[in-house]
């Protein structure tokens, strides 16, 4: 009977599969996958993280989040309107609702036959789609195509 020329699983002519088998099972290769699993879990750089450690509640109340957002339509007389803002974000719970920050816009409406532009920035806004509202907060400055200039802390206005 002949003896067969098999060291374990791999043959002897493969002596680099060999040393590779070898490095990692006689606890060099362990040492250094230990190593990295060490490294990761004391820089906390793991993609995986306890449910304890979510806040739930910024989860929620930022639930759909848009940076760069741009609302535009027309208003019950058919005059266009363009909202810009920095951050958009809905709630969950309030989903006709859109919260603003850094608000700027263009407004167009009809006063005694003529067209005019407002111009409105603001710090911050709600954009109601149900009852066809923009409220905006903060420093709210109005310059209109007339000359007119408005400064006041908030603004309703009714589309």
């Amino acid at each position: 009977m002949q003896k067969s020329k098999r060291n374990f699983i791999i043959f002897t002519k493969h002596r680099r599969l060999q040393r590779l088998w070898q490095f990692f099972f006689t606890g060099w290769g362990l040492v250094l996958v230990t190593a990295l699993v060490a490294g990761a879990l004391s820089t906390r750089q793991l993609l995986w993280t306890p449910i304890s450690a979510v806040n739930m509640q910024d989860i929620v109340s930022n639930q759909f989040k848009m940076s760069g957002a741009v609302f535009a339509g027309v208003d019950k007389n058919g005059e266009p309107f363009r909202i810009r803002a920095r951050v958009g974000r809905q709630e969950y719970g309030k989903p006709d609702v859109i919260f603003m920050d850094d608000v700027a816009g263009t407004l167009r409406r009809v006063a005694d036959g003529k067209k005019i532009t407002d111009n409105i920035t603001a710090r911050t806004g709600e954009y109601n789609r149900a009852a066809k509202t923009i409220t905006l907060n903060g420093n709210v400055r109005v310059d209109s195509s007339t000359g007119d200039k408005v400064l006041t802390e908030e603004l309703v206005i009714r589309l």
